[in-house]
């Protein structure tokens, strides 16, 4: 019995000698939850374009170049899609990336990874799921942003709002892609086209923290490069893009 317990004693002072490291995580110059929208306003073709932008992104030049320019050199980065209310997933968990080999990975997974869901659009639930990433993610930065797309307003769930000033509170940046749709959802045109416009409506509704900004996407085979210069800009710190709107 004394053998036993001067054992347990010892391994209970391992684990708690051990344990700051244990909770200390790899510094990465941003957190970074990509949240993508995967509603039923978006169909098989705009959700293709949509997976090939994300996956693209990470290796365009100028994009790998912000990452390498940060004191680390790398990013964290978690991409999660979102529809209704009880419709979140991370389809790629956190993982880092620092040049080209780990963001062809991170594009490879995300082309072979299944479509989510289908459902309604709830923005304030994206948001809200997205916030509880950050306290599991397995490294560490005074920098954490959520990135959203989407095509709609919220219509599930609880106020957008709510949720976006809860973030903030927290020291979370949120910023917006906006992706335009030609013509109005037949069952809903607000969703889409929302009174002021729907860059507008993320603007006032959605994005908030230090510098943030809602970049617009014209449709959805333009979302490629819009992803591209909204990246950049998270990344390294840059001004907002031209065109940009800042809240």
């Amino acid at each position: 019995m004394v053998r036993f317990l001067r054992t347990a004693m010892a391994v209970a002072a391992l684990a708690i000698a051990g344990a700051p490291l244990a909770r200390a995580g790899e510094a990465v110059d941003l957190l970074l939850v990509l949240a993508a929208d995967v509603s039923r306003s978006i169909d098989s073709v705009k959700f293709q374009l949509q997976r090939d932008g994300y996956a693209a992104a990470f290796l365009n030049p100028r994009v790998l170049e912000a990452i390498r320019s940060g004191k680390n050199g790398r990013i964290a980065v978690c991409f999660v899609e979102w529809s209704g209310f009880l419709s979140q997933k991370v389809v790629i968990d956190w993982m880092p990336i620092s040049n080209e080999e780990s963001a062809r990975q991170f594009g490879d997974r995300l082309i072979e990874a299944p479509r989510s869901f289908a459902e309604r659009t709830s923005i304030s639930a994206a948001i809200d799921f997205a916030m509880t990433q950050f306290d599991r993610a397995p490294f560490e930065s005074p920098r954490r942003t959520i990135d959203v797309s989407g095509d709609g307003t919220n219509n599930s769930g609880r106020d957008v709002r709510s949720a976006r000033d809860e973030a903030v509170a927290r020291n979370i940046t949120i910023n917006g892609l906006v992706i335009l749709s030609e013509q109005p959802l037949a069952w809903n045109p607000d969703h889409t086209h929302p009174p002021g416009g729907l860059p507008n409506y993320y603007r006032e509704n959605v994005v908030g923290g230090p510098g943030a900004f809602v970049m617009v996407a014209e449709d959805f085979k333009a979302f490629g490069e819009a992803i591209v210069n909204k990246l950049v800009a998270e990344i390294a710190l840059t001004k907002p893009p031209r065109h940009a709107m800042t809240r």
